[in-house]
């Protein structure tokens, strides 16, 4: 049997030679969330509810298109990919009904990547549920199975949904993540998780509706896996994991106080119902609720606002024929009514709460259900499940356990489920440049450090001046990784979502080719990830059909690091000059010159400084919008575009990249072997590091630099061979004009600058 190509050890990846590995990846792609068949991005509305009839053949994109992207990413130096999948691509016909030629592109897909000689753990994405509810994932007949009715939810305000938004142009930043707190992503979860306890009513084909969801969930996963293992060439060669679903929630579980607004729900933006009133306005009813936007340093409100929806019901009627997917209700659970009524919550027959702690306690220990013990008791549930599911297939798989977003991990350090072969899989956002979209370089919160109690008052957890806001991002991964090792034991912690909004300050950078605060967003990321020593990450995101006016075509998003409407790299079919081919040389601190090869394969000098304005790399003109004469390139390709160990002989201690001084440095304990095959190889993108024009220094050995494509695109590389014990390399490269880096402007009155700015009253640490 063939060594695995990803093992993980001492809660380090290592590769079939036994080097450390670091996980450089990015999300592919956010296009997978959408149908292609019809060709529904969430702010369009015809063919919405024909949910039975979508199909999801050519996502992420197309077979044909495959190469293009893949070498694209490779040249920027990725190593890993997050494949996105949802549940509906699988599933969406009805029960037990798999797409099958889904299923063979994505295998087709999978085969392509594998000659790039990608790592690949396969992601089941949802947000909010599903597409009907306002984000992405199930498919539409699981909505129907909880006895909702997805046509209503504009009326009842049951979710917010782009595509039935009545101006879909306006439709609010970041509000579909609000649709956790609504009715129905709300009471779908609740069964997903926690309905054999909280619906013991919703019986469907003899079982709970928590085991018929979660069911057809593992069976969809599992025949995808299925299939994979099939293939015969994919699982382990190119597959080696597999995540658990994508950012879980708990729905009701453990809310102390149906009418009210609970503690944890830190974001309020727009209408935001209590899930008392959300029970009310889906039955129908009207209700007065708080609205809310978001200012600098979180939500504040702004007024009452009247949800009528005229009697119009979030639930399914009662003459519903349930024979449409074949499976049969039970006669206790009633159509027509609120289910939560049904269950004694609340009385119809005088809109009265009657158990507003329902949801509070487990109703058989009775214990109180906090997001920890949620996550300690049906969530875990749940990934045993899932893990047991793909296993039962694909037995080497690597588990991404990914817990609740930002909450504590599960507790089972020393226990059976501390699985040798587990990942922690968190996520992480700069929530305030995320929801305003603005890099705000004056100040910016401890956001962390704040939901675990680490401040005798919020208004301690402000950081003032760019250098300390990087320096907080950094410790905030640091902090979460170590809780990973402290909850969960050894294992590697893989950042698997963050990222940026590209269209900061109402789109800016798309009108004058400056993308100074998306480059300074995105290296204050990179930053903090490569100092927090995460085993690996997945940048969020590469969309192949971003575009500046839809921006990622779902909710308003536009993360994507790619863009249509921008200049990407550019691909040749003509071969490399061969005269690029190093000299191996010994340690020196210079480096040996060669004249510049004017090619397009890769990010290269002489295919940027065409095409350079300060401080992003920009094009003259933009490929669909030529009128502009000043449109964006790369996107702040400079920012993410960095270099990173790909495998090293020996530990790494710590690296980064100083994007202001141009300067790469890695810091290992080295093993004792001295073969090609053990060379510490080190990812150096061309644009910073020109090899004419670059400056290597060594603790011991030899390295010299090459450029290759023998993972089929061309990608220079630092090839290094040292010594035993801590050993380091230094490499330093063109410095630019760069006005997006730390230090470029007065930190002093930064504070003054807040309260005019914002509005904002730090001694209260609330927007006036």
């Amino acid at each position: 049997m063939a060594p695995l190509r990803l093992v993980i050890e001492d809660g380090q990846f290592r590769d079939a030679n036994g080097k450390h590995v670091l996980l450089r990846g990015i999300n592919v792609a956010g296009d997978a969330k959408f149908p292609s068949q019809p060709d529904v991005p969430s702010h369009v509305a015809d063919d919405f509810f024909d949910g039975d009839n979508v199909k999801f053949h050519g996502r992420p994109f197309r077979k044909e298109d495959a190469h293009i992207h893949f070498s694209r990413l490779k040249r920027f130096g990725y190593n890993t990919i997050r494949y996105i999948f949802t549940w509906e691509a699988i599933e969406a016909a009805g029960p037990g009904l798999y797409d099958e030629e889904w299923i063979q592109h994505t295998i087709d897909v999978l085969r392509i990547a594998k000659e790039y000689g990608f790592y690949i753990f396969m992601d089941p994405h949802q947000d909010v549920w599903s597409r009907y509810c306002g984000g992405s994932g199930a498919p539409m007949w699981t909505v129907y199975a909880c006895g909702l009715n997805p046509q209503s939810f504009a009326a009842t305000e049951a979710a917010i949904v782009h595509n039935t938004y009545p101006e879909p142009e306006k439709f609010p930043k970041m509000i579909w993540s609000t649709n956790y707190y609504r009715l129905a992503a709300a009471t779908i979860f609740t069964f997903f998780f926690g309905g054999r306890d909280f619906a013991p009513k919703c019986i469907i084909n003899g079982m709970n509706i928590q085991d018929y969801l979660q069911g057809h969930f593992m069976g969809a996963c599992g025949h995808l896996a299925k299939r994979i293992h099939e293939a015969g060439d994919i699982e382990n060669d190119i597959v080696f994991g597999w995540e658990s679903l994508n950012e879980p929630n708990r729905g009701m579980i453990g809310h102390v106080d149906l009418s009210v607004i609970p503690n944890e729900q830190k974001l309020k933006k727009g209408t935001c119902p209590t899930l008392w009133q959300s029970m009310l306005t889906g039955s129908g009813r009207a209700c007065e609720v708080d609205s809310w936007d978001m200012g600098g340093l979180g939500p504040y409100k702004v007024g009452r606002v009247l949800i009528d929806p005229h009697g119009e019901m979030a639930w399914l009627p009662s003459d519903y024929d349930d024979s449409r997917y074949g499976w049969k209700r039970d006669p206790g659970w009633k159509l027509g009514e609120c289910v939560w009524a049904q269950h004694g919550v609340w009385d119809p027959s005088k809109d009265v709460l009657l158990k507003k702690n329902y949801f509070e306690k487990h109703p058989k220990t009775g214990e109180t259900l906090e997001y920890h013990k949620f996550t300690n008791t049906y969530f875990m549930e749940f990934y045993r499940y899932y893990r047991d599911t793909i296993r039962s297939v694909h037995k080497d798989a690597i588990m991404l356990c990914q817990p609740p977003v930002l909450e504590i991990p599960p507790s089972i350090k020393g226990t059976e489920d501390d699985d040798p072969k587990m990942v922690y899989a968190p996520h992480y956002y700069d929530g305030i440049t995320l929801m305003t979209k603005k890099w705000n370089r004056t100040w910016n919160v401890d956001v962390f450090g704040v939901l675990r109690g680490r401040y005798l008052h919020p208004a301690f957890a402000i950081k003032i001046g760019e250098t300390a806001i990087r320096n907080s991002f950094k410790e905030q991964l640091a902090a979460i990784k170590k809780e990973g090792k402290d909850y969960m034991g050894n294992h590697p912690c893989v950042l698997t979502e963050f990222g940026i909004p590209y269209d900061m300050d109402d789109k800016y950078a798309y009108k004058t080719g400056d993308y100074s605060s998306q480059s300074a967003a995105m290296d204050a990321n990179h930053f903090a990830v490569e100092g927090s020593m995460m085993e690996g990450y997945s940048l969020w995101l590469y969309a192949a059909t971003n575009d500046h006016e839809r921006g990622d075509l779902w909710n308003g998003e536009d993360l994507s690091i790619y863009s249509g409407d921008d200049q990407s790299l550019p691909i040749s079919a003509l071969p490399r000059d061969q005269s690029t081919s190093s000299l191996l040389k010994t340690a020196t601190s210079a480096s040996a010159s060669r004249q510049e090869v004017e090619d397009e394969t890769t990010v290269t000098p002489g295919n940027l400084k065409r095409t350079l304005t300060n401080p992003s790399i920009s094009s003259t003109q933009s490929s669909r919008n030529p009128e502009l004469t000043n449109a964006p390139g790369y996107r702040a390709a400079e920012a993410y575009v960095r270099p990173a160990p790909i495998s090293t002989n020996g530990t790494v201690i710590n690296y980064g990249f100083d994007l202001k001084t141009c300067t790469f440095t890695l810091n290992i304990e080295g093993a004792n072997a001295q073969s090609d095959d053990t060379a510490t190889i080190i990812f150096l993108p061309e644009y910073h590091f020109p090899k004419e024009q670059c400056t290597v220094v060594v603790s011991s050995g030899k390295w010299e630099i090459s450029t290759d494509d023998e993972e089929q695109a061309w990608v220079q590389k630092l090839r290094w061979w040292h010594g035993e014990g801590k050993q380091n390399v230094r490499v330093t490269g063109i410095v630019r004009p760069h006005n997006a880096l730390p230090g470029t402007a007065e930190e002093a009155g930064y504070l003054e600058q807040c309260q005019q700015s914002y509005g904002l009253d730090l001694n209260s640490c609330n927007i006036m």
